[in-house]
């Protein structure tokens, strides 16, 4: 089922943790100069430049909350669990703030003593307020003992592991009151009190009876259809017209994590196209002299689930490659479905800097802003290579494709196995994240600084 945690069903922790994260920071800002100068900061003494930094930590603090989990299970989460995520919520807190402090040349003007007391005091107290607001969840539960029953059906035989699997953990809202089978569940429940029933039983007569008759008792009836799901991964709950299905997918997306994603495609284009206008200026000009013709150079591409689109690139190649391109597959170092080979007649002198510096990608920001694609992805196939795929490549474009993805972080100049992309292609689907996406944009940045792994 799916695993999304709600933000709204976890209101309380959301509103406790943004206390604490504003105590934190002004306790740290105000104690540090208190204990080193004996007085307490005015921030306009500093022309507001903390106030700068009070939005940014704001302005993260929920990018993660809305972008990741780390309120998904929280009420399951055991101490050691609990401490451990809320350390790692701040270091990515504290390691984007000096990531963009760094690139707006500000880090200067900021104390990093400061910052670290912030760290050190934000988690002492979300861990603590996590730990009260908790405490006293459980204890109202006990106090009102109020908690539903709930009867387990199914065979003897399962019994043990579906006991195990339902064992009520503290805040779980239930009691598990005991087991039965068909045979034996109605003097179950006239001899004991019994809220809710949960039905573990293969399909057919004898389990439609025993829904019936519990629906016909006015017992809340979970039916459990866990032993058809063991194939269908991320499989959750949705309606389609009124129709209840069953909805699965290699990694389906939440409706959120797509907003942010396509949200940062949007920014990031945009200040691509910016650097892409300079480029052009600088390299048009070269590409002419060397090789008469178009400067962008486009094809058909391949992009999600078969949609063809128009891809751009600078042209690194002379007019005539594709043509030459038959002549040359002998000489293919890729095993598989793609192309490549080492020190290709085919192109021109400006672009071998081009590709191996990634410059050539850059008007694929255009692909990007218009939908198409992504910052990150898979890398869209052409059509002659999309027509050789099996039903498992095809697999890899069940996403928008994208600039850089994980292949490309990963060496992409000593990977020869088409298989291998692929592998990690479907690597990246299975675990999509907003964080992963941003690891692999400031990877694919470092790569491209140091030429590791370009063609």
């Amino acid at each position: 089922m799916n695993k999304s945690g709600s933000l709204f069903k976890h209101l309380d922790f959301i509103l406790l943790d943004l206390i604490c994260v504003t105590i934190s920071f002004f306790g740290a800002f105000y104690g540090y100069h208190y204990a080193r100068f004996r007085y307490f900061a005015d921030f306009d003494m500093y022309d507001g430049a903390y106030r700068v930094i009070v939005v940014l930590i704001f302005l993260t603090h929920f990018f993660y909350a809305f972008s990741g989990s780390i309120y998904s299970g929280i009420l399951r989460r055991n101490a050691v669990d609990e401490i451990r995520g809320i350390v790692w919520h701040n270091i990515k807190l504290l390691a984007s703030i000096l990531i963009v402090l760094f690139f707006l040349k500000e880090s200067a003007t900021y104390s990093r003593l400061i910052l670290a007391i912030f760290f050190c005091l934000n988690v002492f107290l979300m861990s603590l307020c996590r730990t009260i607001r908790k405490k006293s969840l459980l204890k109202t539960k006990k106090a009102t003992a109020r908690q539903s029953r709930m009867l387990l059906i199914t065979e003897k035989e399962n019994e043990e592991a579906l006991t195990s699997l339902l064992d009520p953990k503290a805040y779980s809202g239930y009691e598990l009151a005991g087991c039965a089978d068909k045979d034996s569940y109605k003097d179950f429940i006239k001899e004991n009190v019994i809220d809710e029933v949960f039905v573990s039983y293969p399909e057919g007569s004898a389990r439609n009876e025993i829904i019936e008759t519990l629906v016909d008792m006015g017992l809340t009836v979970h039916i459990d259809i866990g032993q058809y799901l063991e194939n269908t991964p991320n499989s959750q709950m949705n309606n389609i017209n009124d129709r209840s299905v069953i909805t699965t997918a290699i990694n389906p997306m939440t409706f959120r994590q797509k907003f942010i994603k396509r949200l940062i495609d949007i920014l990031g284009s945009i200040l691509g196209l910016i650097v892409t206008a300079v480029l052009f200026l600088i390299f048009a000009p070269i590409i002419l002299i060397q090789s008469p013709g178009p400067i962008i150079f486009k094809q058909k591409r391949v992009g999600k689930n078969g949609r063809i689109f128009d891809f751009y690139k600078f042209r690194s190649m002379y007019p005539d490659a594709e043509e030459r391109k038959k002549a040359l597959m002998d000489q293919n170092k890729m095993e598989g479905l793609m192309f490549k080979m080492d020190n290709d007649p085919r192109i021109i002198p400006i672009g071998r800097f081009l590709r191996k510096t990634s410059l050539d990608e850059f008007p694929q920001f255009w692909n990007v802003l218009k939908g198409d694609m992504s910052l990150v992805g898979t890398r869209p196939p052409t059509l002659d290579e999309y027509e050789k795929y099996s039903l498992y490549h095809a697999s890899r474009l069940s996403i928008k494709p994208g600039i850089t993805g994980l292949w490309q972080i990963s060496g992409r100049s000593d990977i020869t196995s088409f298989e291998e992309v692929v592998k990690l292609d479907r690597e990246y689907i299975r675990n999509f994240s907003t964080f992963e996406d941003l690891r692999i944009m400031f990877k694919t940045i470092a790569v491209v600084f140091t030429g590791k792994g370009s063609v």
